[in-house]
This record gives structure tokens, sequence and C-alpha cells, in this order.
């Protein structure tokens, strides 16, 4: 596969020298206001999370390739007071939090007000778009036509696309998929929705590991989603403890994967913590935590270049017939 310029230097602009990823994820809303506040989350003030946000990315920032914030919280804020240093890469998410219709027919859909064009426009190198996913119910087409469409969108701005599709049951009497049907469902997303036009997936490790704890069975699910994505594929946390993300990072990056978009596992515990104690916990447990993480991806990580070679750069006036960007759609 080929990339356009624009994609290509977005994707250099998120990434390593070694072209693989390490994305601190911090575009967590209804998450991050859980953690704060979990017996009241709507008691939660906007100007905590910002607060919380601004540490996290000022004392994580030089340890990472890249951060992914959100529109509604963490950009603007982030930005305006310099806490993301301009050497580092920005992914900035697209989709509305939580989803529409029942738990067991869920449909993403953008933010109310933003678009790509926009992310493009304040800076982003990247976006990104979180769906709920689960092949071959009514409801999948309409996120396939979602993905289509935004992909369609990210290359008229020139700007790289990150799907991160999440698994759910779509049975109401199963409140949660067995370790072989994630896997299954998992593999099958990889397979259908990198064919639409994204750039990078980011992707859930396809096992339960507390039900399925046999690594070996972990390397032979991660192999098989190397196989079955189109795209590069690198690593979410999901919430899991740091200590379990670490293994699963190991072994996803030696079986394939391009890297982390690392989120909770790294900084969760912040949340708990007075404010007086928050930088010292994040200076210290948590960048050693992002460190180790991003030490793992350089020396064992798949290059995302391998999905895109380079190509020919030699063709004269290029420029002149080189596409502008239109109007986003999305």
């Amino acid at each position: 596969m080929s990339l356009s310029i624009g994609k290509r230097r977005g994707l250099a602009q998120c990434s390593t020298s070694n072209q693989v990823f390490s994305v601190l994820a911090l575009d967590h809303r209804n998450n991050l206001r859980y953690a704060i506040n979990p017996g009241d989350p709507d008691a939660v003030l906007f100007d905590q999370m910002v607060g919380v946000k601004k540490k996290i990315v000022s004392a994580l920032a030089p340890v990472c390739s890249a951060v992914l914030l959100d529109p509604e919280i963490g950009t603007a804020p982030v930005i305006y007071e310099d806490a993301l240093p301009g050497n580092k890469g920005l992914v900035i998410a697209l989709e509305a939090t939580g989803y529409e219709g029942e738990s067991v027919s869920r449909v993403s859909r953008i933010l109310t007000g933003w678009s790509v064009g926009k992310a493009r426009q304040v800076g982003a190198n990247a976006v990104k778009l979180l769906v709920y996913y689960y092949p071959g119910i009514p409801q999948a087409r309409a996120q396939e036509d979602l993905v289509s469409e935004v992909a369609e969108t990210c290359q008229r701005h020139d700007i790289p696309f990150i799907i991160e599709p999440l698994s759910y049951s779509p049975d109401p009497g199963k409140k949660t998929l067995s370790s072989k049907e994630k896997c299954q469902v998992v593999l099958e997303t990889a397979l259908r929705l990198t064919r639409l036009g994204a750039d990078v997936l980011k992707a859930e490790f396809p096992i339960d590991t507390d039900e399925t704890p046999s690594e070996t069975e972990w390397e032979q699910a991660c192999n098989q989603l190397t196989a079955a994505s189109q795209i590069p594929w690198v690593l979410l946390s999901a919430g899991v403890d740091y200590e379990t993300y670490l293994r699963q990072v190991e072994v996803a990056c030696r079986c394939g994967a391009s890297g982390i978009m690392a989120g909770r596992a790294v900084w969760k515990e912040v949340t708990e913590l007075a404010e007086s104690e928050q930088m010292d916990f994040l200076l210290s447990t948590a960048a050693q935590r992002m460190k180790r993480l991003s030490d793992i991806c350089e020396t064992a990580a798949r290059p995302w270049s391998v999905y895109y070679p380079s190509q020919n750069t030699s063709i004269y006036d290029w420029y002149k017939t080189y596409p502008e960007n239109g109007e986003g759609k999305v």
C-alpha cells in the first residue's frame, strides 16, 4: 500500500525515529469522570478534568511519541498552556463519548460541532474514531458506512486515520463475550474494517487474558490479528492493570504490533490521589511505566513503514497535480 505525503508525514510525527508508535491515550471523558468520582461522576467539574489532563500530558509527553486527546476537555487547554511540546505528535478523537441505541445495538457518532477538517485546522497530526462493532448484526453496516465516510474525508484532508473498534455482546442475556468469542470478533473486525480506508488500527488485545492465561495462546491470537489486519495495528490498554498490560504489550509487539496507545494502565491511580501528590506520582511511577512500554515498542514492535514502503520522490512538478483538501463532510 502507499500513503499520500500528508498522511506519511502525519504518521512520522506520531511515531518514534524507528517508526513505531508509543502514544499516550488521554481522550477519556465519561471514564475520567467515573475515575475521579465513582460515586457521583456527574459532580465532577470541567476544570477538574482539565487539570488532571494537563498534569498527565506535562509529565508523560517526554516519554511518548504522541498524545491522543479529546476535543471537549483536553485539546484546547493542553495546547494553549503549552503542556504538549511541539516535537510530540497530536492525535485528536472524532467521536462523541458513549453511543446511541441500546447496549446490544450500539451506534457511534461524530461529536456534534466537530470534524476532520477542524482537527486538521487546529494542528492534529492524525485523527481517531472509536466505533462499537460486532460483525454481521444489522447495526454493523451503519458502523462500516461511518468508517468509510471518515476515511474518505481524511483522504481529502490528507491526514492519517486511526480506527478503534470496540467489541461488545449483542445478546441481551450475555453481558460480555467469552475469550473465544472475543478472539473471533476482534479478528473478524480487523479483517472487515481495515479494508475501509483507515491507516492504523487501534486494537483490543484479541483474547481475554484472565480467562485464557496461556501466553502461547496469546501469541497465536496476536499473530492471527497481524494476519487479519491490512494496516499497522497498535494495542490499546482497555483499563487493565499495568502489569497485565505490560505482558500484553510484550506479546503483541513480538507478534507484529506496531506499538501502543496506552491510557489508564499507565496513569489511572492519579485520579485517586490528592492534588498535591499527583505530579509526584506522574513524574515517577507513571513516567517509569510509559518509558518501559516505549522501550519495548522501540526494540520489538514492527515499524509502520513495513505496510507503507517509501515511494518514488523524484517526480518533477509533483506539486502541481497534488490534490487540494476539500471541505470535510464529517
